[in-house]
């Protein structure tokens, strides 16, 4: 028989809201965002109502009260699209109706993700008011040719501007999102957009190469990209600035300076639990009495959503883990981690014994993918370097495929 899941204590929670509107959809992003006003030759219900939308937020966290009721909110994720078109108004309404509902802990990481649009970066003071203490900045690129490539609405100017907002407004704590690889891009080019970022003095810089994902324009029509050795050129000589500037590589796209690292997205990776509101936002939820762990995604839609938020039609889907599935889901996400994890959370985190994984990490430690003991489980270099071929080794037995699982926010996310 399978060992079931034995939870001494929970894992800490976190609470991630969607907002999905954005200006302009980039050719690249695969999230879940609409644009901001509707083609009118489309049927798509996706134009904003921002006070309707918040409504549904808050039916949508009444009806999940139940799965997390009286457990502490260790950080708070607002992602999109561009959450920093809705209005302070409305975000203080929303927070208002968090802080009455959820024991959110006082020193709780409060993150909200915004571009570098004029419109935007003038609300940082009221967003900081409202309780928001930390920004995470869609930037991509400093070049003006690389972001209007990108299809980016903003340029370089507004870049620059909106990271010295942040400091203005009181943001001690934000991140950077930068990419590598971009079309037509050369190495002194991604160089500079580090060099750029450096003196705007962000404490987390979030740096990934630009993939072609399925279901975006740039995977329908795909741009003229480095080759793959000037790509590999890129990540090394930028992590190698990087650290120099004293930016530590402590997750697979994530660098932070000492004490800066993303609480909600290490909570991810070592595989808390977090409650998911908004359309298309995913929860991963564990269960004290069931001794469960369930996954639930709501509608993606933005007004179907809205439509049914006072109902269990809400939600898109559910689906409880069986222990393989969940000791998989760690491995994939703790191996992110270039200094892994400490050996007690995968008991802690999953409710099981760590003999469910033993062989498979020495079968890893066996082939240099990984090192183990006592104290913990990390990836090796070569680990690194062959992550994909590591996470594999823990796939359920049974299956031959991954469980579904959502992808961790950004870095900055």
């Amino acid at each position: 028989m399978s060992p079931q899941f034995k939870f001494a204590a929970l894992p800490p929670l976190s609470l991630y809201i969607h907002l999905p509107w954005c200006e302009r959809k980039c050719p690249y992003c695969d999230f879940n965002s609409h644009e901001k006003r509707v083609d009118p030759s489309t049927t798509l219900r996706t134009s904003l109502d921002e006070r309707r939308y918040v409504r549904a937020l808050i039916t949508d966290l009444d009806q999940d009260l139940p799965r997390i009721w009286g457990r502490p909110v260790v950080s708070v994720f607002i992602g999109g699209g561009t959450p920093s078109l809705f209005s302070p108004e409305a975000l203080d309404e929303l927070f208002s109706a968090l802080r009455a509902r959820l024991a959110i802990r006082p020193d709780a990481e409060v993150t909200l993700e915004a571009n570098p649009g004029s419109s935007e970066y003038v609300k940082f003071k009221e967003f900081r008011a409202i309780g928001i203490n930390r920004l995470s900045i869609g930037v991509q690129s400093f070049n003006d040719a690389s972001l209007k490539r990108l299809g980016r609405i903003h340029g370089r100017k507004e870049a620059l501007r909106a990271a010295e907002c942040a400091h203005e407004a009181g943001f001690d704590n934000f991140n950077l999102d930068l990419m590598y690889g971009l079309p037509e891009q050369s190495l002194k080019d991604a160089l500079e957009d580090l060099h750029t970022a450096f003196a705007l003095e962000p404490r987390h810089l979030s740096h990934y190469q630009l993939t072609l994902e399925p279901n975006t324009l740039f995977h329908q029509h795909p741009p003229p990209l480095p080759d793959d050795d000037l790509i590999g050129d890129m990540q090394t000589r930028c992590q190698a600035e990087l650290a120099g500037h004293g930016y530590e590589n402590y997750e697979v796209s994530a660098y932070a300076q000492k004490g800066a690292r993303c609480k909600h997205n290490l909570n991810y990776w070592q595989f808390g639990d977090y409650l998911g509101i908004g359309a298309g936002a995913h929860g991963k939820i564990t269960g004290a009495q069931q001794q469960t762990i369930t996954r639930l995604w709501k509608l993606k839609q933005p007004h179907d959503y809205m439509d049914k938020s006072e109902t269990p039609a809400r939600i898109g889907g559910e689906n409880t883990l069986t222990p393989a599935d969940a000791a998989f889901e760690f491995m994939l996400n703790a191996l992110r981690l270039t200094e892994g994890v400490p050996l007690r959370l995968f008991t802690e985190h999953t409710g099981l014994p760590l003999s469910f994984i033993e062989q498979s990490l020495k079968y890893a430690e066996q082939r240099g993918l990984v090192e183990w003991n006592v104290q913990g489980i990390r990836p090796t270099e070569q680990g690194q370097r062959y992550l994909n071929d590591l996470t594999e080794l823990f796939l359920p037995p049974t299956t031959g495929a991954a469980p579904q699982s959502p992808q961790p926010a950004r870095a900055g996310r």
